[in-house]
């Protein structure tokens, strides 16, 4: 008998540790903060994409995330990654989701998991499968069952894989946060009654999936309770909850902003980062998240419909190679620094505001424990200003803010940096690669076709996004007594297309490139084709640089030539090529040969030496290459090259664009007053992208096999590999 009651002790003992552990590792929230464990915290928060890096990269850059004051890794999760067919999912490699927040947690760091599933994020199709666009019924992000029905299918599968792993907070594992949708506000607004009930919809199916942590939802002021609204942009200080209940939190502080192809490259001033930071937190804000902390790389073709550019950099803390950016990352680490002496009077009081003078505020936290901390502000975009405040007086900058964790002395101030500037240098290290080519024909009526139809297919309703490229296929017929075979006046062909790039190509030969960008990714090309007597195969090479990823409905936008297709100059006037019958082909013959690949490689003939084939369009090289001894990061000089794609060792390493010039304004960057993407930019008169980044865990110390698609034509012999440092 005392055995058994032994064993009820033991057992009762148990069960009450196993209580109080639960009861311990819980996620809650008031209007000050986020609650870990009965306690109240300011949290600073990076995001981190893992697709956009490899496994390998994982722990060094959340290490240096953690050294650098960041308490929680933010990702987003990326659907079409993880279920590329419906019911078929990947969660491997630069998608094994549960790799990742194991190793943030290893590293003594939370994880906020946006599973949206909708991410916008520049990523290709908003994150969203392209199968879904097909499902019957269906209309995205909004009021309608096909939709919502995948929708929680997936955001079940996610919830469901990490309560497996146990890596809920309310499991002790190292997630405190998740986020249902994304931005979705202004897209409500627009689409009214249904988008009000979509809303309402997808905070209970998140809710209900009983996650153990709070939910949020970005840029939704009805978010309804308990789900949390939150704030993105680039500066969040006014920004204020739906309900006084909820903490001030901040999803995205944008470090800088995406890079397209045919734009000059935008970077975010430091001074102005913290300026923000120290704003929002002295007006109550509780939780920043940095959009991004380490941007990364959009390899393969991940990348979206905006003429995204393979690098994702964001001008983040962390640069897209891995390498501390400076003076950024140290700037913002003395700035967490001090946000965190300043902890305990943050999460305890609201503040007291005074304003010493013209463009001054002072936020003020007095507790009646002792603790005190003050934020000292000059908003004026170009004088100094001396405030007095308790018994000193201090100097500050133009646009800045100071920060006393004991209302005494200034341990920080957004202006005065003094983290050391480190100098971005690209050093080649391999230029001697011995090339060879291979010279794709392009595709012809009559040949092998996927389709032929007497109209203009919209080119994902063909492709289904499978390969970049679609070929249009027609036939000409020119009669002996056309009166242009005399004059010499050729006929103009003219094609409209929805974008992104479009190659004409007549009797197998290049007349002309067109080609659309951020502003206006729809083209029009309209030039003189040489035509002869009988008939004449007209080849026209649709383009898409990644697919929409953000608007109303952006499902239903469409890609590719959508006519009208007419040639003018003909005896009949103008001739409508539109409607008459047109043949299809998905991808390049390289593509379905697996050329990229050693195996697909050996499929063909390929030149080298004097036969090396250059600056000619539809073109593909390859060589083998050792990697350099050493850890530097690398990446490929294409400054030589036009447009196209690059594999090393079968790897997608992305679309590459130096062809693309950017286009802006470069001059001079001022950090004070209101920042916006386009006022600090660089690389004016340059290609956009010139760099490439290889990841180190693709390569082997020797025989590594790099290829690449040239669509204008380049010199392959001007590319080079350059280490980072």
């Amino acid at each position: 008998m005392e055995r058994k009651f032994n064993m009820v002790l033991v057992l009762l003992f148990l069960c009450l540790c196993l209580c109080v552990c639960s009861v311990t590792a819980s996620v809650t929230y008031d209007h000050k903060a986020i609650i870990i464990n009965g306690q109240r915290r300011i949290l600073i928060s990076g995001s981190i994409h893992y697709p956009r890096s490899t496994p390998q990269m994982w722990p060094d850059l959340i290490q240096k995330a953690k050294d650098g004051g960041v308490d929680v890794i933010e990702t987003y999760v990326f659907w079409n990654g993880h279920e590329p067919s419906p019911g078929n999912y990947y969660f491997e490699d630069r998608f094994d989701l549960v790799k990742f927040v194991k190793v943030v947690q290893q590293a003594g760091l939370y994880v906020h998991l946006r599973i949206g599933p909708y991410v916008c994020a520049e990523w290709n199709f908003g994150g969203f499968p392209v199968w879904l666009k097909y499902v019957p019924g269906v209309a995205f992000r909004t009021d309608n069952e096909p939709f919502k029905a995948a929708m929680q299918k997936f955001t079940a599968k996610i919830v469901s894989i990490m309560k497996g792993e146990r890596l809920f907070q309310s499991q002790g594992g190292p997630i405190i946060l998740s986020q249902i949708e994304n931005e979705y506000g202004p897209v409500e607004w627009e689409i009214g009654g249904p988008g009000k009930a979509y809303t309402k919809w997808a905070a209970q199916m998140a809710v209900g999936l009983d996650t153990g942590v709070p939910w949020i939802m970005c840029k939704q002021e009805d978010a309804p309770d308990p789900i949390i609204d939150t704030c993105n942009g680039y500066y969040c200080e006014n920004f204020s909850p739906n309900k006084n209940y909820k903490p001030k939190m901040w999803t995205e502080n944008w470090t800088g902003w995406y890079t397209d192809f045919g734009s000059a490259v935008p970077y975010r001033p430091a001074e102005d980062l913290a300026f923000s930071v120290a704003r929002f937190v002295q007006n109550r804000g509780s939780y920043v998240n940095y959009y991004m902390y380490h941007g990364g790389t959009n390899f393969g073709r991940t990348t979206s419909g905006l003429f995204i550019a393979t690098s994702y950099d964001y001008d983040a803390p962390i640069d897209e190679y891995g390498l501390i950016n400076e003076p950024k990352w140290g700037h913002l680490r003395d700035l967490h620094k001090a946000i965190k002496q300043c902890e305990s009077a943050l999460v305890s009081v609201d503040p007291t505001v005074s304003w010493p003078g013209k463009n001054l505020e002072v936020h003020l936290y007095k507790t009646s424990f002792g603790a005190c901390a003050a934020f000292l502000a000059n908003y004026d975009t170009a004088s100094w200003a001396k405030v007095a405040f308790g018994n000193g007086h201090y100097d500050l900058p133009p646009w800045s803010i100071s920060i006393l964790p004991d209302c005494k002395t200034e341990v920080f101030n957004t202006a005065k940096v003094s983290a050391p500037k480190f100098h971005r240098k690209m050093t080649p290290v391999n230029g001697a690669f011995n090339w060879q080519s291979y010279n794709e024909q392009p595709a012809a009526s009559g040949g092998e076709s996927s389709i032929t139809i007497n109209a203009l297919l919209e080119q994902v309703k063909v492709t289904r996004d499978s390969s970049d490229y679609l070929w249009y296929m027609t036939d000409v017929n020119i009669s002996p007594n056309e009166g242009f075979l005399k004059n010499g006046q050729s006929p103009v062909l003219t094609a409209m297309s929805a974008g992104h790039v479009l190659h004409v190509f007549v009797n197998g030969q290049l007349s002309g490139t067109a080609y659309g960008g951020l502003e206006n990714p729809k083209l029009t090309f309209s030039n003189n084709v040489k035509l002869w007597v009988g008939n004449n195969k007209i080849s026209l090479l649709s383009v898409a640089v990644g697919l929409s990823n953000v608007g109303l409905h952006y499902e239903t936008w469409n890609v590719g030539v959508l006519g009208p297709v007419t040639l003018k100059g003909l005896n009949e006037g103008t001739r409508d090529l539109s409607k008459q019958k047109w043949s299809y082909k998905t991808g390049l013959k390289g593509e379905s040969l697996n050329l990229h690949t050693t195996t697909g490689s050996s499929s063909v003939k390929w030149s080298q030496g004097s036969f090396l084939s250059k600056k000619q369009p539809l073109t593909w090289y390859k060589t083998t290459f050792s990697a350099p001894a050493g850890n530097d990061p690398l990446a490929l000089d294409m400054s030589s090259m036009g447009k196209g794609e690059i594999w090393v060792n079968g790897k997608s390493v992305g679309r590459h664009w130096p062809g693309y010039i950017a286009r802006g304004n470069c001059g001079s960057c001022n950090y004070a007053g209101t920042f916006t993407d386009k006022k600090c930019r660089t690389n004016c008169g340059q290609p956009t992208q010139k760099w490439y980044h290889i990841p180190r865990s693709w390569l082997n110390s020797g025989g590594n096999f790099l290829v690449v698609l040239e669509e204008w034509g380049g010199d392959p012999t001007g590319i080079s590999l350059v280490k980072r440092t």
